[in-house]
C-alpha cells in the first residue's frame, strides 16, 4: 500500500469514527434503548460500512432520536443526511449518511424486521446508553 493510500485510509477511518461518535451521541441524548453498532465492512454487498440500530418506545421518541442524530452530526461533522425515510409514521426511521446508516425502530418493527439477524455475519457491538468511547476504532 502506498503512503498516499495509507493516508487516505486513515482520513476515511477518522471521518467514519467522527460520524459514528456524533450519531451515537445523538441516539444516547434521547435515551434510545438496545443500541447496537453493526460493522458491515467485511460483508459483500453491504449497503453501508456501518449500521446503528436502536429502539424508541413511541413514535414521538423515534422522531426525537432522529432529530437528535441530525443535529449532532450537523454540529460535530458539518454533514447532512443524504436520505431520510419513515418520519411520517415514525415506526422505523432510516437516516442515511452513505457510510453509516441509522435505523431507529419502535419495538414491534425492530422485532419484525430483525436487521441484526438479516445481517448476522456483521460484527455486532452492543452499546451502553452512556458509552462514550469509540466502539470501532479504539479497540
Amino acid at each position: 500500500m502506498t503512503k498516499a493510500a495509507r493516508v487516505s485510509r486513515k482520513k476515511t477511518e477518522y471521518a467514519h469514527a467522527a460520524l459514528l461518535e456524533a450519531m451515537i451521541r445523538g441516539v444516547q441524548e434521547k435515551k434510545a434503548r438496545n443500541i447496537v453498532l453493526m460493522d458491515l465492512r467485511n460483508l459483500d454487498g453491504a449497503p453501508a460500512d456501518f449500521f446503528i440500530v436502536c429502539t424508541g418506545d413511541s413514535g414521538t421518541q423515534v422522531e426525537a432520536i432522529a432529530r437528535s442524530i441530525e443535529e449532532q452530526v450537523e454540529k460535530d461533522c458539518a454533514e447532512q443526511a443524504v436520505h431520510i425515510e419513515g418520519t411520517k409514521n415514525a415506526q422505523w426511521v432510516l437516516i442515511d449518511y452513505i457510510a453509516v446508516v441509522a435505523h431507529i425502530f419502535q419495538p414491534e418493527q425492530r422485532d419484525y424486521y430483525g436487521l441484526e439477524h438479516l445481517w448476522g455475519d456483521a460484527v455486532i457491538t452492543e452499546l451502553n446508553e452512556n458509552q462514550n468511547d469509540s466502539p470501532v476504532f479504539n479497540r
